[in-house]
């Protein structure tokens, strides 16, 4: 399975901290280990034999940045009456956990969390354009402001906000108090801006950061490997460097290097800009004395109040036990009954927080809107307590209970994350919250053939044993990503059966929707999200780097806590997830078209393709020799050698050495010369951009197929084993990776020679069956244009209908513009896209967009219609019920606007598509068994494509069998105006089938 989420703080006291270091900076009084820092003197205490006096130690909670962070993890909620309080949830967890961590690592002994009291403060007056760039709070969000301070208080914490002061300087102004009188402290926080303020201080106090985020300390060395200099001069790096979140200017074309080397070099800001005069000429010389105001006004934004007057004193923070009744009484009102129960206190008569059938009024697009289920009244995820199964009657207990509860988690853990060539090492099962148990089956050192190995069940008899409870028809396994664990079983002989997938159930709920990025749907921001529970990560079981071991070498103790864990959040996930599926209509998708399919891939993934190793290996070379060539013409051609491969060395050698028009620097200050710019420069004669482009092509192609194929090929199969994803991409489309098989070019000769790699086996051949234009068919279907529907119907060659339609006549040049313009429009192209692709004015593209929807009306209806149901809901719908979310559909920006637009109206075509395909890739198989063809083997999916392997003598037969399925498989869930069509080809290859 995938790496887990987890964390475990060191215990402080001297005794059992000392085993568990890893290293001591600043010789010997100040200590790391990883997570917990331990401040005490090393030197002092290993002579004593009873710990020293506990210093104070104070912990400063950046509260702000714990709501954003439980805001955009966690999904909404309403309390009781109706509030939103998904972020006051998240917020609660949050807090509560650090409360524990500390607790548990007998460390504070004072503890405030600081909040910012509005957006308004004296720097504002310095720079009216500071934060000017940060937008307004979410509406949902600002009525859980207040609440977020009664939970603060609730857990008997200080909780600290002032007028006109940011949270950062009321924390400076704490810190540098409590560090004069001796005190330690530790700033919770991720904020760099905060970093100025670590270090050792006159009074004996030291000062460090703690980011739960990244579950890392920060003391000076940390700060010097971020910003190259000691915390008392991030100030002046930040100076120059500017922050664009909060709209500090610093000096145009600085970026984090220069700006480390100048105050590395000069030793301040001041000296810096002082030195400016005799530097080299250039234009760093320029900006620095033209914008030297700038920078001391930056110096002025970045710097910390540390002077404020305290509001509350520091003794006042003093940290004891959570107080139970406040607690409860929060808890209560707000419906959070599964904390209630972590606390120990039965429900009182307030009702839990419950869900509501329409969006909160707050955000009528319902962007983030969904899940409002109640959390179930769970205890809380106990890894400590999971057991080891070592003996046979154990495990028997476990599959009668796994029988009896009719649903059961299932996880396996391996050598590898290859499903196809990694050893089984064991397996974790549940049946329910904190009933969830590890059974080892391959645990022992991999290098030392005559270590001991730990006690064990013997792996084939515990496979035996399991065998019936995985396969029962009458027991569902639930998997996280169960795909990969179907796979592995398979390989033992068990075929799982029936199944559910929480990241899949996920996907089909959630696809599109989160901000600022969209949800992930894997087991560690699921958990997160839908639990507000942090896994287990992989690596904190089994190391990092060259300390790196394998899971059969983790001790039995800790592989057993994060196996275990793993099914036990996968089974709470999905009794979250599925009462949601049908409360949101999410039934329909997941039920008709995605579950189907998981089996499926995990069964195309096992056949894996051959590939011709010699032919790829030829290719390579052939490959090399291409491109070393076209390095020699594009010298001659530029007139000077550069290396290619170089952004910034190609973008001066076009733009400024060649002169050629329409160079674009960025904030690196370097041109931009993506693939955009390239073929605008090629399609203008530039010859040097074209050759480049060839040879972008070819080294591409080299690196990712003829090269890395060799290195793919399974030494035990001798075949190829792509992985597909179920949820790689927003609208339902399948995405293919290790290796990725899905971008080999279609149409050139070069990606004709990579395909003709892919083999069939002596006595077989390689089927290629690909849906015709089916996006276009789609759209003439949904769209409603009689036109389209008619030219298909008839079997026209719709891009010529299209051409006589647009331009009056037929011919080569018409008919690939009416191509280009056919499938641009579907993308939402704007007219400046076209004109590109087209290589007219922006006018003459409007132009033929107009007439376009002129002669196709009901293309622009379906556009018009399709953006007023998004911007309305907050997502699209396919045919058969799949929503794809946008969350930006109304940003301010227009470009991130524009981009949602686009995507949102290709969205139900292509998202319909991909539907249809994985339906026919569900019905394939028994269809072919019931013609008594079931020895043929689906192997790939490309885009619109199933490439198939099958003795030479059934091609006819199966032909028929395999382009019925595929014209058929919109049926009877829907009925499409307009025929499918399929194009079948065969060959002894993949490109003698197209």
């Amino acid at each position: 399975m995938e790496a887990k989420a987890f964390y475990a703080p060191e215990n402080r006291t001297f005794k059992r901290l000392s085993g568990a270091m890893e290293r001591c900076i600043h010789k010997t009084d100040r200590c790391h280990a990883q997570g917990w820092r331990f401040a005490a003197s090393l030197a002092n205490r290993a002579s004593m034999d009873v710990p020293a006096k506990p210093r104070n130690h104070l912990y400063l909670v950046d509260g702000s940045a714990y709501i954003f962070r439980a805001y955009h993890r966690l999904p909404p909620l309403t309390n009781p009456q109706g509030v939103p309080v998904g972020a006051v949830y998240g917020y609660t967890t949050m807090l509560w956990k650090l409360a524990e961590d500390l607790h548990a690592a007998d460390g504070p002994t004072h503890l405030a969390v600081i909040l910012d009291k509005g957006s308004v403060t004296f720097r504002n007056e310095l720079y009216d354009a500071y934060k000017a760039n940060r937008p307004p709070p979410p509406e949902d969000l600002v009525p859980q402001f207040p609440l977020i301070r009664d939970a603060t208080r609730a857990f008997s914490l200080a909780c600290i906000e002032e007028a006109g002061l940011e949270a950062d300087d009321l924390i400076a102004s704490y810190t540098r108090a409590a560090a004069a009188q001796g005190w330690d402290v530790t700033i919770v926080s991720s904020d760099k801006d905060l970093m100025q303020l670590v270090g050792e201080y006159p009074g004996g106090g030291r000062v460090d950061m703690l980011d739960t985020m990244k579950n890392q300390r920060v003391f000076i060395p940390e700060v010097v490997d971020k910003f190259g200099v000691p915390p008392e001069k991030v100030g002046d790096v930040l100076a120059l460097m500017g922050d664009a979140v909060d709209n500090v200017p610093g000096i145009r074309g600085i970026g984090p290097k220069t700006a480390t080397k100048l105050i590395q070099e000069n030793g301040d800001l001041e000296t810096a800009l002082a030195n400016a005069p005799a530097m080299k000429a250039g234009k760093l010389r320029e900006s620095l004395i033209e914008q030297a105001d700038m920078a001391r006004l930056s110096r002025k934004l970045i710097a910390l109040k540390d002077d404020c007057a305290l509001p509350i004193p520091l003794d006042d923070f003093t940290l004891g036990p959570i107080p139970p009744d406040p607690l409860a009484a929060f808890l209560g009102e707000h419906g959070f009954t599964s904390l209630l129960r972590k606390l120990g206190t039965r429900e009182t008569a307030a009702p839990a927080a419950r869900t509501t059938g329409a969006p909160a009024p707050a955000a009528p697009t319902a962007p983030e809107t969904g899940n409002r289920q109640p959390l179930p009244e769970w205890p809380a995820i106990d890894t400590a307590a999971y057991p080891c199964v070592q003996d046979e009657a154990d495990l028997e207990e476990w599959i009668a209970r796994a029988q009896a509860a009719g649903l059961v988690a299932v996880d396996t853990e391996t050598s590898a994350l290859d499903a196809v060539g990694a050893d089984l090492v064991g397996i974790s099962l549940a049946t329910g919250p904190g009933a969830a148990c590890y059974i080892p089956l391959g645990h022992g050192n991999t290098t030392d053939m005559f270590a001991e190995r730990p006690r064990q069940i013997d792996k084939a008899r515990a496979l035996a044993l399991l065998k019936p409870l995985l396969e029962d028809d009458s027991v569902l396994k639930v998997g996280q990503n169960i795909k990969y664990d179907l796979t592995v079983l398979a390989r033992h002989g068990i075929a799982v059966a029936p199944i559910d997938d929480t990241m899949v159930m996920s996907f089909c709920l959630d696809a599109g929707r989160g901000e600022p990025m969209p949800f992930g749907h894997g087991m560690d921001e699921l958990a997160e999200r839908h639990l507000g529970h942090t896994t287990i990560k992989f690596k904190d079981v089994a190391g990092t780097g060259k300390k790196a071991i394998s899971f059969a070498e983790v001790p039995l103790p800790d592989a057993t806590r994060y196996a275990a864990e793993d099914a036990e959040v996968t089974w709470r996930l999905h009794a979250v997830l599925a009462p949601r599926l049908a409360e949101e209509g999410g039934t329909r998708i997941y039920q008709r078209v995605d579950r189907p399919l998981v089996q499926v891939i995990a069964t195309m993934e096992g056949h894996g393709i051959k590939v011709d190793r010699e032919r790829l290996a030829t290719l390579s070379g052939e490959f090399a020799t291409r491109i070393a060539a076209l390095e020699s013409v594009i010298h001659e051609k530029a007139g000077t050698t550069f290396t290619i491969g170089s952004p910034k060395q190609l973008g001066e050698v076009l733009f400024d050495k060649l002169g050629y028009k329409g160079g674009k620097k960025g904030k690196s200050g370097q041109y931009s010369t993506d693939q955009s710019v390239l073929e605008t420069l090629a399609s203008q004669g530039a010859e040097v951009a074209t050759l480049v482009l060839e040879w972008r092509q070819l080294s591409k192609l080299k690196s990712t197929y003829t090269d890395a194929l060799q290195a793919a090929i399974n030494p035990a199969t001798g075949r190829v084993h792509t992985s597909y994803s179920l949820v790689g991409a927003q609208t339902g489309r399948l995405s293919s990776n290790d290796p990725n098989l899905q971008n080999i070019p279609v149409r050139t000769e070069i990606g004709r020679q990579i395909r003709d790699a892919f083999v069939a086996e002596p006595g077989h051949v390689l089927l290629s069956a690909d849906y015709s234009q089916i996006e276009l068919r789609l759209a003439a279907h949904i769209a409603d244009v009689p036109a389209l529907r008619e030219a298909f119907a008839h079997g026209e060659d719709i891009h010529a209908r299209t051409a006589m339609e647009l331009f009056g006549e037929v011919n080569r040049d018409t008919r690939g513009r009416a191509k280009t313009i056919n499938f641009a429009i579907l993308y939402g192209i704007s007219r400046w896209g076209l004109a590109t692709r087209l290589g007219t004015s922006a006018d003459e593209a409007q132009a033929m967009i107009d007439r376009y929807f002129e002669r196709f009306p009901g293309i622009q209806r379906y556009i018009h219609e399709t953006l007023e149901h998004v911007r309305d809901r907050g997502y699209s719908e396919t045919l058969f019920g799949r929503k794809t979310w946008f969350p930006r559909i109304a940003s301010k920006t227009q470009a991130e606007r524009a981009g949602s637009e686009r995507a949102a109206i290709n969205a139900p075509i292509q998202g319909t598509c991909a539907d249809i395909i994985k339906r026919a890739m569900a019905r394939m198989t028994p269809a072919l068994v019931e013609a008594g063809l079931g020895h043929v083997r689906m192997l790939l999916q490309v885009h619109d494509e199933l490439v198939f392997e099958l003795p030479e003598s059934d091609v006819a037969a199966a032909s028929a069998v395999i382009e019925r399925v595929m014209a058929t498989a919109a049926e009877p869930a829907v009925k499409l105006s307009v025929p499918l069509g399929v194009e079948i080809g065969t060959g002894p290859s993949w490109g003698a089938a197209h």
